[in-house]
């Protein structure tokens, strides 16, 4: 196992007032390749006594950003800041898009001191979905069941701009029949990194390559972590490989809702569907 990384020091929970009013910001993966996590996300929020809501969604503009284009990137931001403001916090299943609200907003309006209060207090409360659970919600358990063996792959923004490291792994802990079973380098990067994996191709898939093989070499049988785009680029690693191994989203076993296929497998339905058109067209 990685040596530790050091993460931000335990500090105080806030209080937190009765039943908050919680958005939800899905994120783009989340709403146009797996739904699921974004119900997962819901169900873990209401179960801990939120008012959860979904205001208009968009981009968090993180695409924009890293590749330098700041006009694009503030527009996003400002949509975001005017539709998200008004509630007691937003909370995201996603720890890139979770770190360029809260870790990158602010800079982006430093030069004008009334857009930058704005961001300010939007990053303030803007939180990873598990993070808010156990931080500033006090959730030390929950009521799912998953028979198996797993291991979990740390995501570079959620380690490294927000600290997440040891509170997925005490929530899933309290998972009935889930053992966890660390791989070597949890903590590295999986290779995925947006715009980097389409900018730099052969390196992304030397690092995810080497991640595919820590993650086989645990012999677990379900592959977990927070970040969709990083579990879509190892889902795909793994299927070329012919690993027997399922990829899910952390919210989707932490909530109990694991009768949807694996992240990159399709439902019987699906498959039905693909070999009746294949016999239709003989091309």
């Amino acid at each position: 196992m990685a040596a530790p990384i050091e993460t931000p020091g335990a500090q105080t929970r806030p209080t937190v007032k009765s039943n908050p009013r919680v958005a939800l910001f899905a994120t783009c993966l989340v709403d146009t390749i797996r739904p699921t996590i974004g119900f997962a996300a819901a169900k873990l929020l209401e179960d801990a006594g939120c008012r959860v809501e979904v205001p208009r969604q968009t981009c968090c503009g993180q695409p924009a950003f890293n590749s330098g284009d700041r006009a694009t990137t503030r527009a996003l931001a400002l949509q975001m800041i005017a539709d998200f403001e008004g509630y007691d916090y937003i909370v995201v299943p996603s720890g890139s898009c979770g770190g360029m609200i809260k870790a990158h907003y602010p800079e982006l309006f430093a030069d004008d001191p009334n857009l930058a209060a704005r961001a300010g207090r939007l990053a303030a409360k803007t939180f990873e979905l598990v993070s808010f659970l156990t931080d500033v919600l006090g959730v030390t358990s929950v009521s799912a069941r998953f028979e198996g063996d797993v291991t979990y792959h740390d995501s570079c923004s959620g380690l490294r701009e927000l600290g997440i490291r040891n509170q997925p792994r005490r929530l899933l802990g309290t998972v009935e029949g889930l053992r966890l079973v660390e791989m070597k380098d949890a903590d590295v990067c999986c290779g995925f990194g947006g715009t980097f994996a389409v900018k730099y191709g052969e390196i992304s898939d030397k690092i995810v390559t080497e991640k595919a093989g820590n993650i086989e070499q645990t012999g677990a049988a379900t592959l977990l972590a927070g970040d969709l785009g990083c579990l879509l680029n190892m889902a795909g690693k793994l299927s070329r490989r012919g690993a027997a191994v399922e990829v899910r989203h952390v919210a989707e076993v932490l909530a109990g809702m694991t009768d949807t296929p694996p992240i990159g497998k399709a439902s019987p339905q699906a498959r039905s569907r693909a070999t009746a058109g294949s016999k239709e067209d003989p091309a």
